[in-house]
């Protein structure tokens, strides 16, 4: 009687109106602040016409929006997984403790108590199961923001190598009329070496560079020189650093989503989280292990792109010439490299938000931490996967994955490309006012500008979206907006 009187007087029954109004009015007053941040944040990013983060705050929000649908699935289903009875010998396998606690806050049913046997998951499980799914999906974000951060703090000091281009100096000392041996150029000195014919000898010497100097001045400018001649032409003024930068901009779109098979890792590493594994041995270096794997391949890429240059022509006319390539990359994906850091910080995170969620509920030293190993291993390996892939593979990775076949949409500005569809909109829209019996000319039309401006050169034959614009003479004062950037420009009229 007194379980059930206690019960009563904490129930909405017993409560007063101004307490429930009170508590209601908090709630409603943050989630209006809150929504009203990320509107004002969604706003300035569209005022400075910055569409991939746009994108990236889309996503947070429908993670934000999927976190609210599986806690109210939670808290509806409470009672019925709860009343989900399984024999006590199975609910005591692959328990998180070595040694099975009561635990007088464990509320088991009536019906599985009857039958002799145990909930699958207590009333009690189920809440703090709620708790530990917000925060991994907070670290999760958080950690993302945080790595990037780091990576474009890094690059800041590539706005000075991209000055450094448009300088006489730079290019006197880079005149195609001069000639050099290839060993002679500073890419050439830093690459070409006893140990680089060599794999056994270059997978060392591509993990130890990763502490040292991972993007160095010379690397930096050669593959942006490979990279404008075989995508564009030879001496363009293309700002390399702007177009990495919004090149990464769209990826942090990627990696901050939870997309379905990154919730599955989640629930395959709450499993592993049992006493028998020994988790606190292995499962912490695993996204370490995984970043210096990642990080020593795209210092190999380098390497290769340097040796591929010295097979072809030992000989350089003014700048050394690196050709990009798919098959430098595993299975000929450069993209391929974006999702092993999306598992790896995703991976981390859930480390760092485990082990924060048991000390939040369960305290400190708690069964989840009994050696004080685990704690140290867990805290210093989170630590460095969060600044060595922040601030050492992911402006390596921004670098060499530009060294692909093809090169990225982003190559033009969001405002050119705005500019480009509505272009071509308008042009779409001319065509068929003049022949509205044959709306679907416009079509063949484009597809022809397409195959005779964008096709001839090779590296947009993958590009995912159709850039091409057919231009009616009625229409020949519309012009691109007369803010939009001169590298952008000059290439989109190329192309055009």
């Amino acid at each position: 009687m007194a379980t059930e009187s206690e019960s009563i007087e904490w129930s909405l029954e017993a409560t007063p109106t101004w307490a429930v109004a009170t508590v209601c009015f908090i709630l409603i007053f943050i989630s209006v602040f809150l929504e009203h941040l990320l509107h004002l944040l969604s706003k300035y990013l569209h005022r400075k016409r910055r569409l991939a983060l746009i994108q990236a705050l889309d996503n947070i929000k429908s993670e934000l929006m999927m976190l609210g649908f599986i806690s109210l699935l939670l808290t509806v289903l409470e009672k019925p997984i709860a009343n989900i009875c399984i024999p006590k010998n199975v609910g005591e396998t692959f328990l998180p403790c070595s040694s099975l606690a009561s635990d007088e806050d464990t509320e088991e049913e009536t019906k599985c108590l009857n039958q002799g046997k145990v909930s699958l998951l207590s009333r009690v499980g189920v809440r703090e199961l709620q708790y530990l799914i917000f925060i991994l999906a907070l670290f999760h974000s958080l950690s993302c923001i945080l790595t990037f951060g780091l990576g474009m703090a890094k690059m800041r000091k590539w706005e000075a190598w991209e000055a450094e281009t448009r300088t006489l100096d730079y290019q006197f000392a880079n005149d195609p009329r001069r000639f050099k041996l290839l060993h002679q150029t500073s890419f050439g000195r830093r690459h070409i070496k006893y140990w680089s014919d060599h794999r056994l000898l270059r997978w060392p010497v591509s993990f130890m560079r990763q502490f040292h100097h991972s993007v160095s001045r010379t690397d930096y400018l050669t593959l942006r020189h490979g990279f404008i001649t075989v995508h564009l032409s030879e001496g363009s003024n293309f700002d390399f650093q702007k177009y990495i930068k919004r090149a990464l901009e769209e990826d942090f779109g990627v990696v901050v989503g939870m997309s379905l098979w990154v919730w599955m890792f989640a629930v395959i590493f709450i499993f592993f989280h049992a006493y028998v594994f020994h988790n606190y041995l292995w499962l912490p270096f695993f996204p370490l292990a995984m970043l210096l794997l990642v990080g020593t391949k795209l210092q190999g890429i380098i390497i290769k792109l340097c040796l591929k240059s010295d097979q072809q022509s030992h000989v350089v006319r003014g700048t050394l010439l690196v050709r990009p390539s798919d098959h430098f990359f595993w299975f000929r994906k450069p993209r391929l490299t974006l999702y092993l850091i999306h598992f790896i910080l995703f991976q981390n995170s859930f480390q760092l938000a485990f082990f924060t969620w048991t000390w939040f509920k369960f305290g400190f030293r708690s069964c989840f931490h009994q050696e004080t190993e685990d704690i140290v291993i867990r805290l210093v390996m989170g630590a460095a996967v969060q600044f060595l892939c922040g601030y050492v593979t992911l402006p390596l990775y921004a670098l060499v994955t530009q060294m692909g076949t093809s090169m990225r949409p982003v190559v033009f500005a969001e405002n050119v490309m705005e500019g480009l569809k509505r272009w071509r909109a308008t042009a779409r829209k001319n065509l068929t006012l003049r022949n509205p019996y044959s709306a679907g000319v416009a079509d063949p039309l484009f597809r022809h500008s397409a195959d005779t401006s964008v096709a001839s050169s090779p590296s947009f034959n993958t590009l995912h979206v159709p850039l091409s614009i057919a231009i009616d003479p009625q229409q020949e004062d519309e012009r691109l907006p007369m803010d939009t950037q001169r590298d952008s420009v000059a290439h989109a009229e190329m192309i055009i």
